[in-house]
């Protein structure tokens, strides 16, 4: 929709993770540089955490952009609340091995196998397991468990975890001392600060072709940071919306102005309604004092008072449609996002260092 409008190739703010867009911030380029030097440390765990919305994903999804000159076979799991088997199981599908035995002594000899043939192919096997705060304390040890496939020249398996900072207490737990001892290099991903969320908004949109239409006013930043806390999907859902109502309303600058309309609205939305119902009880009061006035025409202020309480229907009507439009676009657009969000964590998938998947 606001794409043509706005002569962008594409969206600039679409939810699903997307290694085109990533913007290396402050935090991001921390993260990336422990990840960096996991890969090169062949061994251990790495622990990036960070609150939902993040960036993590993306995170990963662009180190793995990085490795094809690398001989690495890597592989993402999402765990869902997944206990010690069912781990075992995943994370031989997340390699591929599709025709491994459903007991677990079968799984482990068919994974060991697999290990030892990458490493005889000259590759290394990674494991990155996102959302690794809904593992049980069973499941964890398992991956530390998969940490001792051993080969002639070192270990057959390295993970990355990325999750919630609730994974930091699992972490730190008692009976987590022999993964802690494991583990090389943690990292907390922050959100981001006024500058970096600005140049994060402008090099998205830098991505699609954005050539300052709309044009944003400097007053605009602050309150995009206040509003979104510098968590990049938060950013990215506001400024979308922010966008669809500029295009709505055939606007070529935003100001903060409008990005206060865009965070009513959404907070309308959540259950609050404070100005609208505020504005029209005031009028209706002011115009109801008027018809007690001693001497006054009883009848001519009465007219007055419907025609005014008729002009404020239907601004409002007015305005309920407007965000019924944008709301409709945007819960469309939500949807479109969540079934391919819902499609593409159905099965775990491998990324090879040649770029192919499977």
């Amino acid at each position: 929709m606001y794409e043509e409008f706005y002569g962008l190739e594409a969206r600039p703010f679409a939810l699903s993770p997307d290694p085109r867009f990533f913007y290396a911030s402050k935090g991001h380029s921390r993260a990336m540089a422990y990840l960096e030097y996991g890969v090169q440390l062949e061994e251990g765990f790495i622990v990036i955490t960070g609150e939902v919305g993040a960036g993590k994903t993306t995170l990963v999804r662009s180190l793995f952009e990085t490795l094809g000159d690398k001989p690495l076979v890597a592989a993402q799991l999402v765990s869902t609340q997944l206990d010690a088997e069912d781990l075992l199981r995943s994370v031989c599908l997340a390699f591929g091995l599709e025709d491994a035995p459903s007991h677990k002594a079968g799984q482990l000899r068919r994974l060991d196998g697999f290990l030892n043939d990458t490493r005889a192919r000259g590759q290394r096997a990674l494991l990155v397991v996102d959302e690794a705060q809904n593992l049980g304390p069973d499941a964890v040890e398992e991956l530390r468990m998969l940490s001792n496939f051993q080969g002639t020249d070192g270990p057959l398996l390295q993970s990355f975890l990325l999750g919630q900072p609730e994974f930091r207490q699992l972490l730190r737990s008692e009976n987590m001392q022999q993964l802690r001892q494991r583990v090389i290099a943690t990292y907390h991903l922050g959100p981001m600060d006024e500058d970096d969320t600005r140049a994060y908004i402008e090099h998205r949109l830098a991505r699609v072709g954005w050539q300052d239409r709309p044009h944003f006013a400097d007053d605009i930043w602050p309150r995009i940071h206040d509003y979104t806390g510098g968590i990049p999907r938060k950013v990215n859902t506001f400024c979308d919306r922010l966008l669809l109502m500029g295009y709505l309303e055939e606007r070529a600058e935003l100001d903060a102005a409008h990005a206060r309309m865009v965070i009513d609205e959404i907070e309308e939305d959540l259950g609050q309604n404070p100005v609208e119902d505020g504005a029209a009880t005031d009028a209706q009061a002011a115009a109801t004092e008027q018809t007690d006035v001693p001497g006054s025409n009883t009848t001519m202020v009465a007219g007055q008072v419907a025609l005014l309480r008729m002009e404020l229907d239907i601004e409002a009507l007015h305005e309920r449609l407007q965000r019924m439009e944008r709301n409709l676009s945007i819960n469309f657009r939500l949807s479109q996002e969540i079934l391919e969000l819902l499609g593409e964590q159905c099965e775990p998938r491998v990324h090879r260092a040649d770029g192919t998947h499977s």
